[in-house]
């Protein structure tokens, strides 16, 4: 069950956020709340996954609960659906290009467009997680998106798609803007000269007469010849690239042309693909032109965003089979995985290797106050940040999600230790029943 909190006042979007759990009840469920201190002492203590906060609600500080979640982006992110009482509301909103949110709503688009957006949410609910909390096994998650001719589902898809990606520490800051910047351009490209086949042309027309972009977006989306087309959305993260293709169901443009044209500099508009194709790498379109993909190389090893409050502890360099700690030895600092790689072994046996997407070495003692239970070694070049047991008990004291969230971790790695104990015996009992059948 997903946990939605709804920070508004205003019965309209209250009652547009029950009835579209109601009709997904078996998957979602929310929690109302009008208080500022509450929404945030909310978030702090039941992390949900997904939070739509109210921003045209007077009694409600939409932008302190907003910078309250961006102060600690290792616990609070994505799943943020902003609702605005305007359309000037919303622009400002959007210039902050905050990438934790992934639909920015007047109140009438709210009304209209979120149980759609709770069903997407639903249909992709593996990239709902908190950090540390995912199961990345490593090896290629493929998936694919398929969105209308509508402005707003291109920016939730990239937004989402985005968020999951920064949140799994596939990509790095200037990695995720380059992304942002990309998917947004070649979808847009795909809405306006793909699916409503707005060219070049009309488009330079239309904006020298001082005209709004979405209102021909809007006026061409409703045409009947245009109305059933959609863009679809592929991806393939890898180990070390990672994919994506954008296809429209249009005609085609000639995308060849369009790069002549910018490398003439007479183009008034339209720097989408020589801009794109600076930011990301095997950037190719197919011959028709209805379709487009190119990769990205994905941070490996690495913590893309270290947590405010462990900056001031020490910082270790390791070397390659340099010793972090040694079973059976009296400690219990915890030490929170910055970069690299490191082996765990029981007596001399390798027992699992773990990277930044565990988070964390030494929590076993740290919480049972208990000597080692394994010795970890360093492979490579290794970067850990230590912290002492009695200041990351004080970091509690002042946060209490933290002491929550490393709790909801070891709960999680004990549910996944569990399941692979289970199928190890589901196959010796196997095994057994082969050899007594011979």
């Amino acid at each position: 069950m997903k946990k939605i909190i709804t920070a508004s006042s205003n019965p309209e979007v209250i009652n547009v956020v029950k009835t579209a759990c109601q009709r997904y009840r078996n998957y979602f469920e929310t929690d109302i709340y009008s208080d500022t201190e509450q929404i945030i002492n909310y978030i702090d203590y039941q992390i949900p996954e997904i939070k739509v906060i109210d921003f045209s609600c007077t009694d409600v500080d939409g932008k302190r609960i907003l910078s309250a979640i961006n102060e600690d982006p290792w616990l609070h992110f994505g799943g943020i659906i902003a609702v605005c009482r305007d359309q000037a509301q919303v622009q400002e909103l959007e210039a902050k290009k905050d990438t934790n949110i992934v639909a920015i709503q007047t109140i009438k688009d709210f009304t209209k467009h979120f149980s759609r957006l709770l069903r997407i949410l639903w249909q992709n609910q593996q990239f709902l997680f908190n950090r540390g909390m995912q199961d990345v096994i490593g090896g290629q998650e493929t998936g694919n998106f398929i969105c209308g001719n509508d402005p707003m589902d291109i920016r939730f898809y990239t937004n989402f798609l985005v968020s999951y990606l920064y949140n799994t520490n596939r990509i790095s800051d200037e990695d995720r803007f380059n992304l942002q910047m990309t998917l947004m351009e070649l979808l847009t490209n795909a809405l306006e000269h793909g699916n409503l086949e707005i060219t070049y042309e009309d488009k330079t027309k239309w904006m020298s007469q001082g005209g709004d972009i979405l209102q021909l977006i809007g006026a061409r989306a409703a045409m009947p010849q245009f109305s059933g087309r959609r863009i679809h959305i592929s991806y393939a993260i890898g180990k070390v690239k990672s994919r994506f293709t954008i296809q429209d169901d249009g005609n085609g443009f000639d995308w060849k042309s369009h790069i002549a044209k910018k490398e003439a500099g007479t183009e008034l508009h339209g720097r989408g693909i020589s801009l794109s194709e600076s930011l990301v790498s095997e950037l190719v379109y197919n011959e028709k032109g209805n379709e487009v993909s190119f990769e990205i190389t994905n941070l490996r090893n690495t913590i893309n965003n270290v947590p405010v409050m462990f900056k001031p502890f020490d910082t270790l360099i390791y070397t390659d089979k340099q010793i972090v700690c040694r079973q059976n030895e009296t400690s219990n600092d915890l030490y929170f995985i910055v970069g690299g790689r490191f082996a765990v072994y029981s007596g001399r046996k390798l027992i699992s290797v773990l990277t930044p997407n565990d988070m964390f070495i030494g929590e076993m003692a740290f919480l049972l106050n208990d000597r080692r239970s394994a010795t970890v070694l360093a492979v490579g070049n290794c970067k850990l940040i230590k912290i002492p047991k009695q200041d990351f008990l004080s970091l509690i004291r002042r946060n209490p999600h933290y002491g929550i969230f490393l709790s909801k971790m070891l709960a999680q790695r004990l549910v996944k230790q569990t399941g692979r104990t289970l199928a190890l015996s589901h196959e010796l009992q196997a095994l057994k029943a082969e050899k007594g059948a011979e």
